[in-house]
């Protein structure tokens, strides 16, 4: 029976890419805190993650349509995350919504994350090598 790495490695893989997304979008909310009127934009992690899952167990996959050939396809919906607006705790007078500490521990925070989800992979990995080399 061949190995299904859909089945053997769980949602892990799909989060990494979920998580990836995420990293990209808080580093330019980083990089964007002086920028008079960025908006802050994040992804919601559960919901993106529970829409793969879903999707996996319907095997359709959602794709986005346009309707015009200049539209812009927004990428992050090929990775089933919608992105999202982060309303500010505290407005400011340049109409920038980033709040610096909250996108640093945002970002430190997915990334322990994407890396707790590359540390169970490696296990996976590891555990699947043993099995083929019969140990």
């Amino acid at each position: 029976m061949p190995i299904s790495f859909d089945s053997a490695l769980g949602i892990h893989q799909k989060a990494l890419s979920i998580r990836t997304v995420r990293t990209e979008l808080i580093a330019s909310n980083i990089a964007n805190a002086d920028t008079p009127g960025y908006k802050a934009r994040d992804i919601d992690f559960k919901a993106a993650l529970m829409t793969i899952v879903n999707q996996s167990k319907s095997s359709s996959s959602a794709s986005l349509s346009t309707t015009h050939s200049k539209h812009i396809q927004n990428n992050a919906m090929n990775n089933n995350a919608e992105i999202l607006y982060r309303v500010p705790n505290q407005s400011s007078f340049d109409g920038n919504t980033v709040d610096e500490q909250l996108e640093k521990s945002a970002f430190s925070e997915n990334a322990i994350r994407y890396q707790a989800s590359l540390t169970f992979l490696e296990g996976k990995f590891r555990g699947m090598l043993a099995a083929i080399k019969g140990e």
